[in-house]
Formats: C-alpha cells, structure tokens, sequence
C-alpha cells in the first residue's frame, strides 16, 4: 500500500496533484458562480488545435511547445470572445463559439499533417505521472499568480459577477476584470493539461466549486473548500489509479465526479435525499 510513496516519479504526480487540485479547485468557484462551465469546456478543446499547430511549427512534440500552444490558442479565442462581444452586438457566448469551433476544426485539419499524431493521446488525457521537476516549478508559479490575483481583487470580481453595474458605479473597471477573469480561467485550464489533459480538464475546473455550492452558501468556503475538495481528491484518483492500476487523469475527474455526486444525493440542505424526505 505504501509502495508509491517511495517512487519519486509518483512523489513529484502527488505534489503536481495537490498543486493543480487546489488551484483549479480554488478557481472553480469563479466557474461556478458566473456560470461558464460551458465556456469552460469550449476554451478546454482550444488547447488541442494550439498543440497541433505547435508541432506543426517546429516539427516535434515537448512540454515547452505544447504549454504555449495551448497557452496561445486558448488566449487567442478566450479572451478573442471577449474583444468581439465588446466591440459588437454579438454576444460573447456566439462569438466563443464561432471562435472555438473554427479553432478546433483548423486543429483537425492539421492532424494529417503530423507524425507525432500518436504522442497526442498524452495531452489528450494527461499522464500527471510524467511530470517533471520544472512542470511542478510552473504549476506552482501560475497557481501562485492565481491565487495572488484572486485574492488582491476578490470584492471587484465578485462584485461584477454579481452586479457589473453596481460595481462599475462603485468605480471597479468592469471589462478590466472580465479580461482578468478570463485570462485566470486560461491559465488554470493550461496548468490541468498535464494531469487531466485537453477534454477531462473541464471536470477539474468545474466539478469542486459545484461540490462545494450543494454543501454551503458562505462564498469563502466555496472558494477555498473547493481548493481542499480538488487537492484531495486529486491526491486521491492518484493513490486509486496506482493501486488498480488506471490512468491517473481520468481517474482525477472521476474521483471529483464522485464527490459531486454524493453532495448531490447526501447534502444536508441541498441533497436530494434531503429534498425527498422533507417532502414526504
């Protein structure tokens, strides 16, 4: 049982877990109370096609090149939505949408071009087991950006979340913090690529704020539980994916999936079991 803590490979995963876990957790309840989860899982399929042009680019396939393909690809149409909706009368939802699904299909189209289409299957799913000591430098740097960020302007992101014209009239720059929140959304999408990779890291980015809402209405655990609730759980999918011997990324969303679905049934206020017997 204790034999995966002597391996250092699996030492670095479970750092990277609870790096990874708490940051995206910590952020999932910006997701959660603005709502975007589908906004989320669009900019989260944006990565593959900046992994592909990377590759195209420079002939070959790294961490360095598929970080900031991905990077620049999700930036490109995250933050892109954001421009067109301001500067039109589209809504930011059409315009992510055009915007993603023209960025995917360009990523399809290029596949046929790249002989390292079998190597994609890792930032596909995420191997979080193959980090190495600077993936864990730049996840706990960007992790650190965010939290730092989250917490100096806390009141003026929630503040626009909730009510953007109140807060522009208490003179909190409301497209500064739209920008803001959409550039932090990114960055915590580009951090999950190496442990859950482009199509789960949507679970991990939505699933802890979405425990947390059934188990509280104080906004700061929500946050902060939600960073507990993605740590631990990471940790945990790591330890279950060792001893039955599964692939760790999905296993993370599984494990938060899970959680998710016991606060659903068994929450003390919210649950449905709750519901079910103060209705009966």
């Amino acid at each position: 049982m204790l034999d995966p803590f002597q391996d250092p490979f699996f030492q670095r995963a479970l750092l990277a877990g609870l790096l990874i876990g708490f940051t995206n957790g910590f952020f999932s309840g910006f997701v959660v109370l603005r709502r975007t989860a589908l906004s989320v899982s669009a900019l989260s399929h944006t990565m593959l096609p900046g992994i592909a042009l990377g590759i195209l680019i420079t002939g070959t396939l790294t961490q360095v090149n598929a970080f900031i393909g991905a990077l620049t690809a999700a930036l490109f149409v995250g933050l892109g939505s954001v421009v067109v909706s301001r500067s039109s009368r589209v809504s930011q939802g059409t315009a992510l949408a055009i915007l993603y699904t023209t960025a995917f299909a360009l990523g399809v189209a290029v596949l046929q071009y790249l002989r390292s289409y079998g190597d994609l299957s890792h930032w596909l799913f995420g191997d979080i087991r193959l980090v190495s000591s600077s993936d864990l430098w730049l996840a706990f740097v960007i992790g650190s950006i965010i939290l730092l960020a989250s917490c100096v302007f806390f009141r003026p992101l929630l503040l626009t979340l909730f009510e953007s014209s109140v807060a522009a009239a208490q003179g909190v720059n409301v497209r500064a913090m739209n920008y803001l929140l959409f550039g932090m959304l990114i960055l915590a999408l580009v951090t999950s690529l190496q442990a859950v990779g482009c199509v789960l890291s949507v679970g991990l980015l939505v699933a802890p704020g979405a425990t947390l809402s059934l188990l509280t209405n104080r906004t700061s655990l929500l946050f902060w539980g939600g960073g507990l609730v993605g740590a631990l759980g990471s940790v945990l999918a790591l330890l279950l994916a060792y001893w039955i011997d599964i692939p760790a990324g999905p296993a993370i969303v599984i494990v938060l999936g899970t959680l998710f679905l016991l606060a659903f049934l068994l929450s003390p206020k919210y649950g449905l079991l709750t519901r079910i017997r103060s209705s009966s």
